[in-house]
């Protein structure tokens, strides 16, 4: 099984605003691209799992041009609230990293 990490030349996440988290997957090749963009590893599942996001608000859009995929999810609540541990969400990548994804 590939991990994101092996297939992925760089990953990163960033605040969507205040409401939205968003991850950029960019994959090492076209083939790393069609192989994984839409792997259901990578599906709401997997972000509820990790973020404690609703599945339902879950978003994956792939960019095939550039071999990326986005995938946008509802933050459970607002940026800058009490208990923020992240507040630009620029680490929350890192949980990804080690996800096989097939």
């Amino acid at each position: 099984m590939a991990k994101v990490r092996e297939v992925c030349r760089h990953v990163r996440s960033k605040n969507a605003g205040p409401f939205w988290v968003t991850f950029d997957l960019f994959f090492d090749g076209p083939e790393s691209f069609k192989k994984y963009a839409m792997s259901p590893a990578l599906g709401p599942q997997l972000f509820e799992s990790l973020y404690g996001a609703d599945p339902q608000l879950v978003k994956r859009l792939p960019v095939a041009s550039l071999n990326v995929v986005k995938i946008s999810y509802a933050r459970p609540r607002p940026q800058g609230w009490m208990g923020e541990r992240d507040m630009h969400q620029g680490q929350s990548f890192a949980r990804l990293l080690n996800v096989d994804i097939g």
